[in-house]
């Protein structure tokens, strides 16, 4: 989250609450995330099984 923070993404504010509370919210710069990572999301989604094929496949090479 402090990297998010420092680069821009989020802003963070302390809550005056007992326990001490955090609220994160996106800034204009983070939100402008929200259609490439959606795409990439949607990518990701229409090739797990492909994907999951490949990670079994890397699995059985690796523990052989």
């Amino acid at each position: 989250m402090r990297r998010l923070e420092r680069n821009g993404m989020i802003v963070r504010r302390v809550l005056p609450t007992s326990p001490v509370g955090v609220e994160y919210a996106l800034t204009p710069l983070g939100a402008s995330l929200r259609e490439p990572f959606g795409r990439l999301y949607d990518w990701t989604v229409d090739h797990a099984d492909e994907i999951q094929a490949h990670q079994r496949d890397y699995d059985r090479r690796v523990r052989s």
